[in-house]
């Protein structure tokens, strides 16, 4: 059984808008009279240089918790500066990071 075919409204979308340019050229000769005088100039740039070096160093730090049984006492290593510091293989004194003093 053939039921016909289905026509829904139409959509209407806006207007859309061309606007279309032409260009054209006038060439209008100008002359400019021109005179070239060389003037060579050498500068002499005396250059100091203040080397500096820099150095960086990480540290980092790792906790463990035991979490499966509420009675378990904590696995956080105790290192120097308490409970739950692990000191990374650098402990030395931090770098110097500001301006250089003079």
């Amino acid at each position: 059984m053939y039921l016909g075919t289905n026509f829904m409204p139409p959509v209407i979308h806006p207007t859309q808008q061309i606007v279309n340019h032409t260009f054209s050229t006038t060439v209008v000769p100008h002359i400019h009279p021109t005179h070239l005088t060389t003037i060579n100039h050498h500068m002499y740039q005396h250059k100091h240089y203040c080397t500096e070096t820099a150095s960086c160093a990480n540290e980092v730090c790792n906790q463990e918790f035991n979490c499966c049984n509420p009675c378990a006492m904590p696995t956080a290593p105790v290192g120097p500066m308490g409970p739950g510091f692990a000191p990374g293989p650098y402990m030395g004194p931090r770098p110097f990071m500001g301006p250089r003093p003079y």
